[in-house]
């Protein structure tokens, strides 16, 4: 087989208005999830086949990036007119599963509070793992990678530098994470709010549309958004409770420990007499007799 299989397509074709990578140099992905993926395929052996995709994804090669349950599909611009079609699929978890994940979310406050202000915490890849549903693929088989294009390797660089495009879309979106894995953002919130709210005993009501104002015209009533929505479904603490509280440590402080009673001089004891072209033994005694003057137990 001829070496110069590929040759006769050359250089890909430039393209305007494509999905560029954020990162112009170095490595690609700044949030723990997004590296921590990429940290995932390179553990595969697809460390060296990733970079082939890495021009392609700063390039602005990938004209069109989807993100579905269970699969990623992308056109990537090469060297033909025509883009290529990509796809890269990852079994969705399923229902029943998810509803295990969500009742653990649900049940520590930290990780709703977390979730529900749109951050993704580390522990969370611990948590998805304690209960068998790993955020990240364990082998490479997990990966179905297709692509439409000549190139016998996978993954080819239009996978690669959808990888690239991929990560880099978590970082925009951590929840894109779970959407792949069968979740979108407003589900897994929902079902979070339903759960906190039946595990503190607050009825979960959606709010009217409109309601009348004091003259008697309709006015739109807007739904909680930013900090109002990511504490909708949390237990309500009274003002008293937080003042209270406010000072306090959150677990009960050591007892301080007992101090060693030392002479002022014992780090010049330690250290021994210094070099003669500094001061040698003359200057040990002026700084003993300094130490003692400045100590306050000889007053």
């Amino acid at each position: 087989m001829s070496t110069d299989r590929f040759a006769d397509y050359g250089r890909p074709r430039r393209v305007d208005g494509g999905l560029r990578a954020r990162s112009a140099r170095g490595a690609i992905g700044r949030s723990w999830w997004s590296r921590r993926f990429l940290e995932v395929l390179e553990s595969f052996a697809l460390g060296t086949r990733l970079t082939r995709g890495r021009s392609y994804a700063r390039a602005g090669q990938v004209l069109r990036l989807d993100i579905a349950p269970g699969r990623v599909t992308a056109e990537v611009q090469g060297s033909r007119p025509r883009p290529y079609e990509v796809s890269i699929a990852l079994a969705a978890f399923p229902p029943a599963l998810w509803s295990q994940v969500e009742a653990e979310l649900a049940g520590q406050a930290f990780f709703s509070a977390r979730l529900l202000a749109g951050d993704l915490p580390d522990e969370l890849e611990e948590l998805f793992a304690a209960v068998g549903a790993p955020l990240f693929p364990g082998t490479v088989d997990e990966l179905t990678q297709r692509c439409n294009c000549p190139d016998f390797a996978v993954p080819c660089k239009h996978l690669a530098a959808t990888f690239y495009l991929l990560a880099e879309a978590f970082d925009a979106d951590p929840f894109e994470l779970l959407h792949w894995r069968g979740r979108s953002r407003a589900d897994l919130l929902d079902r979070l709010r339903a759960r906190r709210a039946e595990a503190t005993g607050a009825a979960v009501t959606a709010p009217e549309p409109s309601t009348v104002d004091l003259y008697g015209s309709h006015v739109d009533v807007l739904s909680p958004a930013g900090a109002a929505r990511a504490l909708a479904g949390l237990s309500a603490t009274t003002l008293a409770e937080a003042t209270d509280r406010f000072w306090a440590p959150p677990v009960p402080l050591p007892d301080r420990p007992p101090r060693l009673a030392t002479g002022p001089d014992l780090l010049l004891r330690q250290l021994g007499p210094p070099a003669p072209a500094i001061g040698g033994p003359g200057l040990l005694e002026r700084l003993r007799r300094a130490y003692r003057a400045f100590d306050p137990a000889d007053r």
